[in-house]
């Protein structure tokens, strides 16, 4: 073993509310020894996402929280420093559930390999990863879009928010868009092709989304909850389908909006007959990873997707991205790039 270190990044304190870098601590620890039959992996690219915010706090969820004095839950692209695996040789890429940290012993359970030929590692953690996946799951099982109907999709610039757009485009559906800030919904419109992108930082949402929605709306694919739930539901309609994905607004335990809108949420489910269905992506895994790889891949190769990413340099920068994405500072796929 060389005299390389490794560090890692542990939850060092469980939030009150908004995280706070106080709630993180870089430690720097021996690199890990290979364990028999198994792989050491060297962090190259991780992924920050919005579910991990969840994983800090101690209650029943989809997945253990994180302990306190643990590595934060992460995937990584990896590169494989040493194998004792048959199936792994030194030098191959893989996806890798390593956490926030420079070096991860793996027993091979788990991991996919990662062909840099079919396009750039990177995206593996976001357009033809995670936030690809559950993008494609979600809209195809769920949202169902249709030639001619409007679907809409809250933290439209962000990885999973983007892909939805573009492939409610494909799907011959309108596509209206709401994200955070100007340079954003440009990028929404202009870039990703939706037909319309509202700025939710600008006064009079409801009235604006009504506006570009003049049909109603057919599906939503629900990235935020709070307010901009708020001023979608009255839209909604008959027989909408509405992916719940994830409700960022919320994840701090403070709502954005201090209306409760259960009883109207709850009204409109019953007098139009809404689907309203959360899921977690590894529920479609088995019945439609491969067919959303094959057909993606090509989509993303010839630009006929488009994709964003924000990366910063430095495992020991990650806490500060991971806040930042929180509060909607991030453009584009949140990666840490922490070796080259």
């Amino acid at each position: 073993m060389s005299l390389e270190r490794a560090r890692q990044i542990v939850l060092a304190s469980r939030p009150q509310g908004r995280p706070s870098l106080a709630n993180f601590r870089l430690e720097e620890t021996a690199v890990p020894e290979i364990p028999r039959g198994g792989l050491l992996l060297r962090v190259l690219t991780l992924s920050l996402d919005p579910y991990m915010r969840g994983r800090m706090d101690d209650r029943k969820s989809y997945a253990k929280p994180v302990g306190v004095g643990d590595v934060m839950e992460g995937e990584s692209v990896a590169e494989v420093l040493e194998s004792d695996h048959p199936d792994y040789a030194k030098g191959e890429l893989v996806l890798a559930r390593t956490g926030w940290r420079t070096h991860a012993p793996s027993d091979g359970q788990g991991l996919r390999k990662v062909d840099p030929a079919l396009a750039p590692p990177s995206t593996r953690l976001g357009v033809l990863g995670m936030p690809g996946f559950t993008a494609y799951s979600g809209l195809k099982v769920i949202g169902r879009p249709r030639p001619g109907e409007t679907v809409v999709v809250a933290a439209a610039s962000g990885p999973v928010g983007s892909l939805v757009g573009q492939l409610a485009k494909m799907a011959g559906a309108r596509a209206v868009g709401i994200a955070g800030g100007a340079d954003k919904c440009r990028f929404v419109k202009e870039e990703l092709g939706f037909d319309e992108a509202l700025d939710h930082r600008e006064p009079g949402l409801p009235e604006r989304l009504a506006a570009a929605c003049p049909q109603g709306i057919d599906v939503y694919f629900e990235n935020v909850g709070g307010a901009v739930w708020q001023a979608v539901l009255p839209l909604l309609n008959r027989f909408a389908r509405v992916p719940v994905c994830g409700l960022i607004a919320q994840y701090n335990g403070v709502a954005d909006n201090p209306t409760d809108a259960l009883p109207a949420t709850m009204r409109a489910v019953l007098t139009k007959s809404l689907t309203l269905r959360g899921f977690i992506n590894y529920e479609f895994e088995a019945e439609h990873y491969g067919d959303f790889l094959r057909d993606l891949a090509p989509a993303v190769a010839d630009g006929r997707i488009r994709y964003r990413e924000d990366v910063t340099e430095g495992l020991e920068n990650a806490p500060a991205a991971f806040l930042g994405m929180l509060e909607g500072r991030n453009f584009g796929k949140v990666l840490v790039r922490v070796a080259s």
